[in-house]
């Protein structure tokens, strides 16, 4: 029966990576049927990142006063009506109305599954689980081409839809497992620590920002990768821009493929500095000036590769740097400050690309993986001198 409750988690997390990636693969064409410059991507990624922020700082409590089951199952029915609601929006405008659920169905959710397994599973449990992601990130972009080349973009999302029912049914006939292993949501708030006391534990601060940064890295490529390739590199047509959407995608599924197998060998630390070198080489691929787009090709795929144990690695620490009774609220905070890179730094781009053009992303990359390993090795650092001194 547990492996079967593992099997329906993966699941969950393939429903979390269906939604990422469809407005940067679908975007190109988009912008061309609202009318809006490729900047006013950011403005409706920003809307749905700030509703995945309120409710991934509202997650600690959710989690303390009800079961993960229920979290994920509002979570998924959210996103499915967000799903709906971008493929009827005939104008702008509409993309922001239904951003809300499309983004309030992501952080709790994710918070809450992390936290989960982060206290229940191993580090390679976790990788395997964001390789699901991974795997639903990738899908969607082609659903999104497939869309492009028989209908309309508006028939990528609501083929996605369909896709996320399915797994919303089978999370609903899934309960009787959760109920055997979901301790969760008892009411009972007094033996997990809330956000202000959180914040205080020595390293956490470094940590989230450090979060930020990864995230703001990833959102970017998450928004822009089909339009750096059509931007940069001629002669592709517009379902080859949006399939390539889904190259980030396909690296961090495979980098926590990798990880699944050596994390509980290598350790969280060690795989976090390898990823981050890996990413840092795929970028350099991505700045090489050539008009031929397979070096970039292989670049994104690469960057995503490294990325790809940052982001599990960093949760699956929290119970070990920061105390069970600290983790939930911690997570939390990282899914919150993870989506606040999400949010804004991706529209910075845009605004930044309008300007300079979109060859600069590589550049603006780099930034953000610099910060990435340099805030964590300080939080290392800070950690390990308060157990010392305790």
């Amino acid at each position: 029966m547990g492996s079967l409750l593992i099997a329906v988690i993966y699941l969950v997390f393939i429903s979390l990576g269906l939604p990422d990636s469809l407005l940067g693969s679908g975007w190109p064409v988009m912008q061309d049927d609202f009318g809006v410059p490729s900047s006013y991507a950011g403005y409706v990624a920003m809307t749905i990142s700030f509703m995945t922020i309120i409710s991934a700082l509202l997650s600690p409590r959710m989690i303390r006063r009800f079961h993960t089951r229920w979290i994920v199952i509002v979570s998924i029915a959210m996103t499915v009506l967000g799903l709906v609601g971008f493929s009827v929006s005939e104008h702008y405008f509409m993309l922001f109305l239904f951003a809300v659920p499309y983004g309030l169905g992501a952080g709790a959710v994710d918070a809450a599954v992390n936290h989960y397994v982060a206290n229940n599973y191993s580090g390679s449990v976790m990788n395997f689980l964001h390789c699901f992601y991974g795997v639903g990130a990738v899908i969607s972009p082609n659903i999104m081409a497939l869309a492009l080349k028989h209908a309309r973009w508006n028939e990528g999302y609501r083929w996605t839809a369909f896709i996320q029912i399915g797994i919303l049914l089978v999370c609903i006939f899934s309960l009787p497992l959760w109920k055997k292993k979901d301790t969760e949501g008892s009411g009972d708030e007094s033996g997990s620590a809330g956000i202000t006391e959180a914040m205080k534990t020595p390293g956490v601060v470094l940590t989230l920002i450090a979060f930020f940064a990864y995230c703001a890295g990833e959102a970017t490529c998450f928004l822009w990768t089909s339009s750096y390739f059509a931007g940069t590199k001629s002669g592709l047509s517009e379902e080859t821009v949006a399939a390539f959407g889904s190259l980030i995608f396909g690296g961090l599924m495979l980098g926590r493929l990798i990880s699944g197998f050596v994390s509980d060998r290598l350790g969280d630390k060690l795989l976090i500095r390898i990823g981050i070198a890996v990413e840092l080489a795929g970028i350099v691929l991505i700045m090489l000036p050539t008009e031929n787009y397979i070096l970039a090709v292989a670049g994104f795929l690469v960057t995503g590769t490294g990325m790809g144990p940052v982001y599990p690695a960093i949760q699956h620490m929290a119970p070990a740097n920061f105390g069970k009774r600290n983790s939930a609220a911690v997570i939390g905070l990282q899914m919150a400050s993870a989506y606040v890179g999400s949010t804004f730094m991706p529209m910075a781009f845009g605004v930044i690309q309008q300007e300079t053009g979109i060859g600069i992303m590589p550049v603006y990359l780099i930034v953000f993986a610099a910060m990435n390993i340099g805030l964590l090795e300080l939080a290392y650092r800070r950690i390990r001198q308060n157990r010392e001194s305790a």
